[in-house]
């Protein structure tokens, strides 16, 4: 048998190995997607290499890196690994993908960047309600649980093939039901820090979607003082935000996870 954190790393490496598979097999090159430099508020710089031609939107994908180890080498709450490991493998394989769609500008990493999106949203409502569920319910049952919801999130990016906001409504869709996973878990399992913790993933994840929206409109309307435009532009902090409400997405799970082992006893 597989330990869990193998287990985790294992079950990533099959979930984003199919949907960059699928991606180099050309399927999802109808996809629409934004390329070029012009859909981002910070200007790249002629001096610098491709892969940093924009710095601080490059950068910061390796918060993402860094995040990912640190969680990994955070200790469980109640021995659950398997979860915990999952999200931070997750979260630590996204960040090279994104730099590769900001570095190439091009159609496939772009694809991906959006595509992988889905699943790690999708494992917040996987991580929640394993913990409502029971004891009476098998392991295999859980995994196989988990395996679904993972399975129809990958499919859901389907939507970005029959509609240019697609992926969008698929994302939107995403976001609504990991919320309402999480005010679930909180009725059930919840005290006054998980509900902090929960408030801060909410606001951080507000932050990205209207920060990345709005990134150029922002930047036409910063009054030169360099917050919205140049480097520090919405795309930017909007990257700030998603390292944010994955940090306390997990700080959430995992004292819902303590929790549970304590009234469990």
């Amino acid at each position: 048998m597989w330990a869990p954190e193998q287990s985790a790393f294992l079950h990533v490496l099959l979930l984003f190995g199919l949907c960059i598979a699928v991606t180099c097999s050309g399927a999802m090159d109808g996809v629409w997607t934004e390329l070029g430099y012009e859909h981002y508020a910070e200007r790249p710089l002629a001096w610098l290499p491709r892969c940093l031609a924009m710095p601080a939107n490059s950068l910061v994908n390796l918060g993402y890196v860094a995040l990912g180890a640190h969680w990994l080498r955070r200790e469980a709450a109640g021995g659950d690994c398997y979860h915990k490991d999952a999200f931070a493998w997750m979260v630590l394989a996204y960040g090279p993908v994104q730099w590769a769609r900001i570095a190439s500008q091009s159609q496939r990493p772009a694809v991906l960047d959006q595509w992988l999106t889905l699943p790690i949203f999708a494992w917040v409502s996987v991580w929640a309600a394993y913990l409502l569920q029971g004891q009476e319910d098998g392991k295999s049952r859980r995994l196989s649980s988990a395996l679904a919801v993972e399975a129809a999130s990958i499919a859901s990016y389907g939507l970005a093939l029959l509609h240019r906001r697609g992926f969008e409504v698929a994302l939107g869709c995403h976001i609504a039901t990991a919320v309402r996973a999480g005010l679930a878990a909180q009725r059930r399992l919840g005290d006054a820090v998980s509900h902090r913790y929960l408030l801060l993933a909410v606001a951080s994840c507000f932050g990205f979607v209207v920060l990345k929206l709005l990134d150029l409109p922002l930047a036409d309307l910063d009054p030169g003082l360099g917050l919205l435009s140049g480097p520090l532009s919405g795309h930017f902090w909007s990257k700030l935000c998603d390292l944010l409400q994955i940090h306390y997405s997990l700080c959430f799970l995992q004292h819902l996870a303590g929790r549970k082992i304590l009234k469990l006893k």
